[in-house]
């Protein structure tokens, strides 16, 4: 018994209640499993495993079930022992006093005694410990965790006699204590291992081993012991053990102790890391598909810790391995489990599962077994069951015999009752032969569902008659009844309708009441209940309906809605959780409410998933203690939004949603708020606000009929309540479902002299049909009355108890849960009689011939055979068969093959004698009687067919026979050889042709049994046979077809296709040739037709007409129309694909012919920024209409709209002169033009609208600027060729009087010239653009007409992208390198347009980026980009690259400097050195002396000068260009190497003259020149004539230097000796120089320099040019002079 924790345990209800009936089999099954196997490691070794089997086996004669629990369930090393016990257990188990002794061991001992007389009785603690390891304990099973906890002894509970109560070891006080528990989910046969610490398990082990030693002393085995009785408590034992059994335990000690040491090994392989784990299916079952008698196992492997515990499951139920001995073997072996079934039959198809838990929860993985049944067998268990042998009722595998005759007499006919009453249907049935002990299976249909007893109805079976009753009939038990009687495979059926009419209303005028009433999707929130519609409304309308509910167990109803509902589904809400109810539905129009439906089944208000868990009954006993853990309650978690919210349903009345719940919520329950709000705004307003919902779907009422609303969701629990799910797209509050149109066609055909039988057409887009109600009306009384009052399926109906010879008219609608269609046309009145009659005389048919068989085996033979060639007038209702034995030649007697005539021209006769010989006759029978049998076949013995080919085909035929073609039909074999038929060969010859002359029509094997032969020769006789084949080979040939003749026999028609006004498509036969009782047989692919609902024959006099009602994919085939009782008139069509989309097609323009259109309702936007709506037809006739429509209302032509239909050029055009908001909607076209129609709508609404309107009102205001002066091309820039940005756009209109200003930020841009509009192209050139030039550009026209502008904003990516463009025209324009040396090195230089700072330079030399330094430097001077290498090396020959980047693009130039090249520039650079060396050292006057020295006479003239020279000059004195040395008068000094003075004490008039100091080194010479002029103290005239001379002289002297600068083209601007008195001359400039122009940086730099130097004579001549000043004029700069040759 398991072990009830303790809270469950003084609760005998919950007990009662754990242990339902459903469980009983299930927890004695589990009682049992825990008996019949070890406790501790039923995993772990085989050894163990068979130990127990024999240990069970041994002691099953000595010991009751109970008094060897403690023995079969005992320890592990017991277990181990027993098969010493297996072997010495006999002479022990006949002892008697022995098995007294082991009773009162197991049942009454109390106590341990030390002694072996007490313990013969036994201890109750050893017995406790046996009792532990019986329930598989251990620790594994129960989770103990401590050793002083109780465990109840299972035989007490098992037993059925009276047993002592046990004393629990728990005190009272801790009855209360929390204890470890684990929840177990299911049974069966594997230990649970809860998990336990490692002491415990080895304490545990110690005992097992403990209580295995003691029981090998109460065995007996090995050892003897006599026993002398002291008292009568007291026995004393005398042992005397010997050698092998003291060497058999040793050695079984130890092989318990390494199964141990196995077991835990394999046990922390499992947990690594001493975690608990949840189970894991590593290896999953796999789905098997079998053969009857077949075996199957299911393998899968399953990880976790503690090691998980498997149960195998069918369906659901645990299988119980005992109750079906053999069947299942279940095995568990080191975490590999299966599950193996054995002889599989049929009823073993089944779902299987199995289910893997531990301590950490539960897991499971499904699998699927098929088992398949060989084609005609018969289920042997069913006559098993009836001890009855197979062979006396077998049935053939192609049934075409049986020994059952199964019929129905006083059977019941259609029968008509009322709502209320009670009705009885009944038959008697007659089986042939009547075998007692073989009952026939009686069941019951309505509708073609099966029957099962309930309150309503109720089932009887006699023995002779079957009944059926309804003890309370509804709407709801209308329909077709069918009585069904099985014996074994062969059952035969009989029909009947029962019609139940609405009972009589209380209130007269009342509708009648609703029917089929149903819950849908059932929550915990609401119940959606569903109904039928009543075919009688009592003269009104119906308005709605009311639903009602009521809680089982009460008998109070509660109105669920207080007005009424249309739909036909409605969600009930307000229920209470948990509660079942059941439900029905009240109609009412305007006299009144109907009587309620009948009640729904009951439904409870729980989740699916709720109610799923209640329905599945608790998979097993509980089989360890609960633990009881307290743990601090976790934080809270505010849930997530739920996702996947939408609109699954959506009516007048009610929307209805769904959603799933969040992934983020913590560990408590959640709930939902539901809010709202009308599509387009935010005014979100909570739904639910009073009750959270509890279940993902919820229904919202109250919503505004025909509003658009947007939904949302939100999730709460105790810590908050979360963000929204996602808004549901916009929904609009109506109905979905459309009530359906009427239903078309409708066509009454005679079937007897009371019923009528009705066939109509589905309704066009018809959605969600329930059924359709049918009304008769006797034609001319204007009454009408329903046919039947619960709807029927399908488009065929028989309408019953109508009147004979009165004349019908019918009518029908289609149901729906919106409602009711309107009723269709009424059909042509129609007289009830019977369709079969007329007195017209018929003859028996002619008999059969060509008698062959087709299969034979050991006890039965297959017949074919031949139609008669004269059926008798009428059509052939089958035939009878006849046989007799043939001995030595000798015929016997005929017998009777068959009493009941089959229909088939195949048969099988049964029990026939095997190799005896037979003959066989065949007659045939119509409606005049059985005709002539055949002639006697020829002699057939009755063998077994062992060929491995297959029969031969049957029933060969001709059909739509032609002057060159011809088909042929055929039957596959009744003997298919040892392997299925895989196809047919079809042969051919001339009639008169030898055998040797046939030949095969078809080179590969044919898959259908139909064949068109074509390229016959008109006028030639042919035959024709069909040979089967499979994998073994071909068969042999079927029996040869009578002679046909290839010709078209005059007034040969064929198969017409037709497609009428109305848009039907048909196919249509005619024949002339029929007589009286000829009939159309029309077949698809050459298969009779039989009631398709997609089909409709129609047939009167010659003519027959096949209807599609709906062509589709599902009509493609052959369809072909065969005459009866004529000479072969037959005829085919073939619908393809193509042909059914041309079909299609043209059924379409028939049933809704269109105007054709060229062009669909089109719109666009006019140049003065008006609408234009229109579309083109492509022919209209004078009478043509077209009607305009805007939100469906029609406008008309106006102020407004301008409208204008062209009938001659089909042109229909509406223009709107201006769009407003209002104007948003759909605009239609609607075209008439005779009975065509065409209509073309156009949707503006939304962005469409808006961005219409935008570009009207946008051309619209273009239209008004365009009358002004405006920019056709607005503001754009591009880059000249000489790098320059050029703004540039085009305007028009334009005239002398139009200004154009241009702005850059808001300030306005002065241009020197007037723009003259050449080309309408307006420009504004920016040379040198760079950084500062960035910024807004705006242009403005303007004159009297008004103004136009245009901006262009040339700041961010905008003037980036234009200087990348700058970039690559200046890349473009760099010259290519070239090579110049200098006296510092060589200089690698390209010139480029100009230069900006965006231009990324980067040089490669041999293919490595150039790393710059002081040797290798860049640069840029002016126009030139330059690479100095100072000091060049071999090292530096080699290709350089110089790399342009303009922000796109890498613009290379590449130059060589290797070989002469470098040689060249090399020498070059080598001379400019020393030049440069020689220029430096060369002797030279640095400063100091005056150009021109104006002195008076009288006075002390002082010259001093600096001279430099390495070596030192040599320095000498000109006057006047002669060599002038030193005097008394003249002092020349020369100091120090460097300082050179020049004195006269007192000058006079002859010391005027041009003094010249020359310095001279090996280096060079330098002369500096001074002119000194005295002046007489008497006479200004001479001075200033000699002043002017003078003036004149320094002119010169300055010309004649700066022809000598520029000559000397590579010095460097000498420094000005010092002046210490200078008399300033003013110059006036040469009027053909251009001054030099300075940048505003270099002016900015000059002025300063200038304030910084103010009032210092000669410092502004001083500052040199700016490089920048001379490019400005065209002038390269004094670099450029001076880098030497280029290379």
């Amino acid at each position: 018994m398991m072990s009830l924790p303790f809270y469950q345990r003084h609760h005998e209800h919950y007990d009662r209640a754990y242990r339902h009936k459903a469980l009983s089999s299930t927890v004695s099954q589990y009682q049992k499993e825990t008996k019949s196997k070890s406790a501790v490691y039923a995993q772990g070794s085989a050894a163990y495993t068979r130990g127990s089997a024999a240990y069970r086996h041994s002691s099953a004669a000595g010991f009751s079930l109970d008094s060897s629990a403690a023995y079969s369930h005992g320890s592990s090393a017991y277990d181990l022992d027993s098969a010493v016990y297996s072997h010495g257990s006999t002479a022990y188990d006949r002892s008697a006093a022995q098995s007294k002794r082991s009773a009162a061991y197991s049942l009454d001992s109390e106590s341990l005694s030390t002694s072996s007389a007490a313990y013969s009785h036994a201890s109750e603690s050893i017995n406790k410990l046996a009792a532990a390891y019986r329930l598989g304990s251990e620790a594994y099973s129960f989770g103990l965790k401590n050793s002083n906890l109780m465990i109840e002894d299972q035989s007490y509970k098992m037993s059925p006699k009276a047993k002592r109560a046990k004393q629990s070891l728990i005190s009272e006080d801790k009855e209360n204590e929390a204890l470890d528990y684990s929840v177990p989910i299911f049974t069966g046969r594997q230990v649970n291992i809860s998990g336990i610490t490692d002491t415990e398990e080895e304490r545990i082990k110690e005992s097992a081993a403990y209580v295995a030693k003691r029981n090998l002393f109460a065995t007996g085995e090995g050892v003897s012991v006599s026993k002398v009785a002291k008292t009568t408590s007291e026995e004393e034992h005398h042992e005397k053990k010997s050698r092998k059994v003291a060497i058999r335990e040793s050695a079984e000690r130890v092989a318990m102790k390494k199964t141990l040491e196995e077991t835990q090994a394999f046990h922390r392989k499992l947990n690594q890391d001493k975690l608990l784990h949840p189970p894991e299916f590593i290896i999953e079952p796999r789905s098997h598909t079998i053969w009857e008698k077949e075996n199957v196992r299911f393998n899968c492997s399953v990880a976790g810790w503690p090691e998980p515990r498997v149960t195998w499951y069918k369906n659901n139920v645990p299988i119980d391995v005992q109750a079906h001995p053999g069947k299942y073997i279940i095995q568990s072996r080191y975490g590999l489990h299966s599950l193996e079934i054995t002889e599989c039959d049929f009823d073993d198809t089944a779902q299987y599962h199995a289910s893997a838990m531990n301590v950490k929860g539960e897991v499971s993985v499904y699998a699927s077994l098929v088992v398949k049944r060989y084609k005609g067998e018969i289920d042997a268990s069913l006559l098993h069951a009836r001890n009855l042998s197979l062979s006396p009722f077998a049935v053939t595998p192609h049934g075409y015999a049986s020994r059952f005759e199964i019929s129905f007499v006083d059977k019941f006919d259609v029968a008509f009752g009322r709502e209320g009453e009670t009705m009885s249907l009944g038959c008697t049935v007659v089986i042939n032969p009547d075998i007692k002990r073989f009952k026939p299976d009686i069941e019951w249909y309505r509708n073609g569902v099966p029957i099962t007893p309930s309150k309503w109805v109720q089932m009887q079976w006699s023995g002779e008659r079957a009944s059926l009753t309804l003890t309370h009939a509804n709407k709801e038990d209308e329909g077709l009844y069918t009585l069904r009687v099985a014996m074994g495979e062969y059952y035969e059926e009989y029909s009947g309708y029962v019609f139940v009419r609405d009972a009589d209303a209380e209130i007269p005028g009342a509708p009648g009441a609703p029917l089929d009433v149903q819950c849908l999707d059932a929550n915990k929130d609401y119940v959606i209940v569903s109904w039928k519609q009543p075919a009688v409304d009592g003269g009104n309308p119906i308005l709605g309906y009311f639903i009602d509910r009521c809680e089982v167990g009460t008998s109070h109803w509660t109105q669920c809605n207080e007005n009424p509902v249309k739909f036909a589904r409605f969600p009930v809400t307000g229920l209470i959780e948990g509660r079942s109810y059941i439900f029905r539905v009240r109609a009412v129009n305007k006299a009144g409410v109907s009587l309620p439906s009948r009640v729904s089944e009951p439904v409870a208000a729980l989740d699916p998933a709720d109610r799923a868990r209640l329905k599945s009954h608790p998979s097993a006993p509980w089989t360890g203690q609960i633990i009881v853990t307290e743990e601090e309650p976790a934080e809270g978690v505010v849930p997530g939004p739920p996702t996947d919210l939408q609109v699954i349903e959506a009516t007048k009345n009610y929307v209805v949603l769904s959603w799933k719940p969040p992934g983020q919520r913590g560990h408590e329950g959640i709930m939902y708020f539901v809010e709202k709000c009308v599509a387009g705004t935010e005014d979100w307003q909570r739904v639910n606000t009073e009750i959270p919902v509890k279940s993902p779907r919820f229904a919202v009422f109250d919503l505004s009929e025909g509003k658009s609303y947007c939904f949302r969701v939100r999730c709460c629990n105790s810590a908050g309540i979360g963000e929204p799910s996602e808004a549901t797209e916009a929904t609009v509050v109506d109905d979905k479902l459309d009530i359906p149109k009427a239903p078309g066609r409708i066509m009454p055909t005679r079937n007897t002299d009371t019923s009528v039988v009705v066939t109509w057409t589905e309704p066009p887009d018809a959605k969600e049909l329930v059924g359709y109600y049918i009304e008769s009306s006797v034609e001319g009384s204007g009454r009408w009355e329903p046919c039947n009052n619960n709807p029927v399926k399908g488009t065929r109906f028989v309408c019953h108890g109508l009147s004979t010879g009165e004349k019908y008219i019918f009518r029908v609608r289609a149901v729906n849960a919106a409602g009711l269609s309107e009723f269709s046309q009424e059909s042509e009145a129609i007289e009830v009689k019977a369709a079969i009659g007329g007195g017209l005389h018929h003859a028996a048919p002619s008999p059969p011939y060509d008698i062959v068989v087709l299969e034979s085996v050991r006890d039965s033979m297959v017949l074919g055979w031949k139609q008669p060639e004269a059926i008798g007038g009428t059509e052939i209702t089958g035939y009878y068969v006849n046989y007799r034995e043939v001995v030595d030649g000798v015929p016997g007697k005929w017998k009777e093959a068959n009493i009941k005539a089959v229909t088939e021209r195949a048969y099988r006769i049964q029990n026939l004698k095997e190799n005896m010989v037979y003959q066989f006759q065949v007659a045939a029978a119509n409606l005049a009687g059985v005709g002539a049998p055949s002639k006697p076949s020829k002699p057939f013995k009755c063998e077994e067919w062992t060929i491995a080919v297959p029969g031969p085909p049957h029933d060969v035929k001709c059909t739509e026979v032609r002057k060159d073609s011809l088909v042929l039909l055929w039957k596959e074999p009744v003997y298919s050889g040892r392997s299925p038929i895989v196809g047919y060969y079809v042969d051919m010859k001339e009639t008169e042709a030898k055998e040797e002359h046939w030949r095969s029509v078809n080179e590969k094997p044919l898959q259908k049994k139909f064949l068109k032969i074509g390229g016959l020769t008109q006028g030639v006789s042919y035959v024709f046979r069909v040979r089967a084949t499979n994998q073994a080979g071909v068969g042999k040939p079927s029996d040869v077809t009578d002679a046909v003749i290839a010709e078209t026999r005059p007034g040969t028609k064929e198969v017409v296709v037709d497609v009428d006004d109305n848009g039907v498509i048909s196919l249509n036969f005619e024949c002339d040739q029929m007589s009286p009782d000829s009939k159309f047989i029309w077949s698809k692919n050459y298969e009779p037709i039989e009631d398709d609902p997609r089909l409709n024959i129609d047939t009167k006099g010659g003519k027959s007409k096949l209807s599609f009602k709906d062509l589709g994919e599902d009509d493609l085939g052959i369809y072909s129309c065969i005459v009866t009782d004529t000479d072969g008139v037959s005829s085919s069509y073939t619908i393809d694909e193509e042909e059914m989309k041309r079909l299609l097609a043209l059924s379409h323009d028939r049933q809704f012919p269109t105007v054709p259109l060229i062009s669909e309702l089109a719109v666009e936007i006019l140049e003065k920024g008006e609408v234009r709506f229109w579309l083109q037809a492509e022919k209209l006739s004078g009478n043509a209409k077209a009607n305009f429509v805007f939100n469906d209302k029609e406008i008309f032509n106006g102020e407004k709209y301008k409208m204008k239909v062209d009938k001659n050029t089909g042109l229909i055009e509406m223009i709107m002169d201006k769009l407003e908001e209002k104007d948003e909607g759909t605009y239609t076209f609607q075209l008439q033009d005779g009975k065509a129609t065409n209509q073309s709508s156009l949707v503006l609404i939304g962005d469409v609208f808006k961005k219409l309107r935008d570009e009207a009102d946008f051309q619209r205001k273009e239209w008004h600027r365009k009358q002004g002066p405006h920019f056709v091309d607005k503001l754009g820039w591009e880059v000249t060729d000489e790098c320059n940005v050029m703004l540039k756009c085009k305007v028009a209109n334009i005239k002398k009087e139009t200004h154009i200003v241009w702005y850059k930020d808001d300030r306005e841009i002065m241009v020197d010239e007037e723009h003259d509009f050449k080309d309408g192209v307006c420009t504004l050139l920016i040379s040198e653009f760079s950084k500062k030039d960035a910024g807004t550009y705006e242009v403005i026209l303007k004159d009297d007409r008004g103004k136009d502008s245009s901006e262009l904003k040339l700041k961010d990516t905008a003037f980036a992208d234009l200087m990348n463009e700058v970039c690559r025209r200046i890349a473009l324009s760099a010259t290519d390198l070239k090579i110049q040396s200098t006296a510092e090195g060589i200089r690698l230089y390209s010139y480029v347009t100009y230069y900006v700072e965006d231009l990324r330079v980067g040089w490669v030399h041999n293919d490595t980026q150039i790393k710059f330094t002081d040797r290798m430097r860049t640069g840029v001077t002016g126009e030139q980009i330059w690479l100095q290498i100072n000091e060049p090396t071999p090292q530096d020959k080699g290709r350089y690259i110089m790399e342009l980047f303009d922000g796109n693009t890498t613009h290379k130039k590449t130059v060589d400097l290797s070989g002469q090249a470098f040689d060249e520039a090399f020498a070059e650079f080598q001379r400019l050195k020393q030049a440069a060396i020689a220029e430096k050292n060369r002797a030279r006057v640095l400063g100091g002396l005056p150009d021109v020295v104006t002195i008076q006479e009288g006075k002390a003239l002082n010259l001093s000068c600096t001279v430099w020279g390495d070596p030192t000059p040599e320095v000498s004195w000109l006057k006047n260009e002669k060599s002038f040395v030193s005097d008394a008068n003249c002092i020349l000094k020369f100091e120090s190497g460097k300082n050179v003075s020049f004195s006269i004490s007192t000058v006079s008039t002859q010391d005027s003259g041009k003094y010249s100091i020359v310095v001279k080194n090996k280096y060079g010479t330098e002369t500096s020149d001074v002119t000194v002029i005295v002046m007489p103290v008497s006479g200004q005239t001479d001075t200033d004539q000699g002043h002017n001379q003078n003036n004149k002289t320094v002119s010169k002297k300055k010309k004649a230097m700066t022809a000598s600068k520029q000559k000397e083209g590579g010095k460097k601007d000498v420094i000005k000796p010092h002046v210490e008195e200078i008399t300033a001359t003013e110059e006036t400039p040469d009027p053909n120089e251009i001054p030099p122009v300075e940048t505003e940086k270099d002016t900015k730099s000059n002025q300063q320099a200038a304030k910084k130097t103010a009032g210092k004579a000669g410092v502004a001549e001083k500052v040199p040019q700016p490089t920048e000043s001379l490019d400005r004029q065209g002038k390269k700069p004094p670099e450029k002079a001076a880098l030497g040759k280029p290379h």
